[in-house]
């Protein structure tokens, strides 16, 4: 058996080539690497599984926005390929009904224009930012306002880059893949104690509601929400690893049900269809290390006029990252600030 942990809970650095596919659309390709790594017969039962349970829906913003005193989506960088996905987190899959569901994790994956390096860069939900036609709020209300399409505009606002796919997570239920994988292990870097389970400092192994407790705490946290969102990535990023680790991926009867099952969990906008998923697998020239994980960056903590916990933008360093994914230059960025 092949572990997917390295001796400190954190993944291994040693994976196949666009491997990290998965974690870029969150399970929204396993077909395609399913048609990457295994033979054709095994290919097409992976796709079927995947295309029979994966929902799309129309849930883009039209180019030209419906209210006219807001500013038109920004254009496209027709000086690069870069492509970005925003990845919403969410309690209901109902993604197209305002207020049918909280947005619990807020991601975009930047994909460069050289297909050499993805970043991917979490939002904090209680981001105090401005939202179209809703004043200033917590960042995550956007999608109880207006689903993925004022979580779209309201991205596109704050960082000025074009956002060109959409998908929505059922956050918990794809967490609950953790029951069908068996358990995942992560790092654990602060010790909590949640829904009657404890997670000591160090390695600990999670599955079922035990995963979602973990996932979901952030009383306890020092760091409160940019803690938990970093649980968050973690917990994600050891489902997807152990989904396709060899000892999963070679066994197609398990594979299958992994890829069948995270893609119940999981709303595309139309446009992200099987050719454009495809052509994006085949354009991949990343390896694990090419993935970068970033936080949109806060400058500290306080409390909003309705008396709500609150993370304040740092707007300098949010217009210098702003800049590096319009510019696709997110390696610049990096370099300046390491950390994140």
């Amino acid at each position: 058996m092949v572990s997917t942990e390295s001796d400190d809970g954190r993944p291994p650095l040693r994976r196949r080539r666009r491997v990290v596919l998965p974690i870029i659309l969150v399970g929204v390709a396993l077909a395609v690497v399913g048609a990457l790594a295994v033979g054709s017969v095994y290919a097409l039962r992976v796709d079927s599984a995947v295309n029979q349970n994966l929902r799309r829906v129309d849930d883009l913003p039209a180019q030209v926005p419906a209210d006219p005193s807001e500013a038109p989506r920004p254009a496209k960088n027709s000086n690069s390929q870069a492509v970005n996905y925003v990845l919403i987190g969410s309690d209901s899959r109902d993604i197209s009904n305002a207020g049918a569901g909280r947005s619990d994790a807020l991601m975009v994956l930047h994909l460069t224009g050289d297909r050499r390096a993805a970043y991917l860069i979490s939002f904090p939900r209680d981001m105090y930012v401005p939202i179209p036609g809703h004043g200033k709020d917590k960042i995550n209300a956007a999608f109880a306002y207006g689903g993925t399409a004022l979580t779209i505009r309201t991205l596109e606002g704050l960082l000025d880059v074009r956002m060109d796919h959409v998908a929505v997570i059922d956050f918990d239920g794809f967490v609950g893949l953790t029951e069908d994988l068996g358990g995942v292990t992560v790092f654990n870097e602060h010790p909590s104690v949640s829904g009657g389970w404890a997670f000591p400092l160090g390695k600990v192994t999670i599955r079922g509601e035990q995963a979602l407790a973990y996932v979901r705490e952030r009383k306890q946290l020092p760091g409160g929400d940019l803690d938990r969102s970093q649980r968050q990535r973690a917990v994600v990023a050891a489902i997807i690893g152990k989904g396709l680790s060899r000892q999963v991926i070679t066994d197609p009867d398990q594979f299958i049900r992994f890829a069948g099952g995270a893609a119940r969990h999981i709303t595309v906008d139309r446009q992200l269809n099987e050719r454009e998923l495809r052509s994006t697998a085949l354009s991949l020239r990343l390896t694990p290390d090419d993935l970068h994980l970033i936080q949109a960056p806060i400058r500290g903590f306080g409390t909003s006029p309705t008396k709500q916990s609150i993370d304040l933008v740092d707007q300098a360093k949010l217009d210098e990252l702003a800049a590096a994914m319009h510019d696709d230059r997110m390696a610049d960025y990096r370099t300046k600030y390491p950390e994140g």
